[in-house]
């Protein structure tokens, strides 16, 4: 039997428990900016409120964004990059000390 809902309102959506505290903070923050819509949409919200949507909106903020996307993948790629130096090192070692074991081979 479907349950009944008040003037205005939406039924609850039922989602099973969050597995991991990410989960849940993305809960709370999606729940969070629901009500901050909402207040927007029926006038109520605060000058704080207005001001912070505002600011996000702004061309300034986007920039920041934009930038700190970029700062992002330059430090992944750098781990990457170290992570192959370091890869070849140690191939660079082992042939090596492979061709030392095959040099010392050939004078016996």
């Amino acid at each position: 039997m479907p349950r009944l809902v008040k003037e205005g309102k939406e039924p609850a959506r039922h989602r099973p428990p969050a597995t991991t505290l990410e989960d849940r903070e993305d809960r709370l923050i999606a729940r969070a900016v629901d009500l901050a819509e909402q207040k927007l949409i029926d006038g109520t919200a605060s000058p704080q409120m207005i001001l912070h949507y505002l600011r996000l909106g702004s061309t300034k903020e986007r920039l920041e964004k934009e930038k700190l996307e970029k700062e992002n993948e330059l430090l992944k790629a750098k781990t990457k990059a170290l992570e192959s130096a370091a890869k070849t090192e140690e191939l660079y070692a082992e042939a090596i000390t492979a061709m030392k074991a095959y040099a010392y081979g050939l004078e016996e």
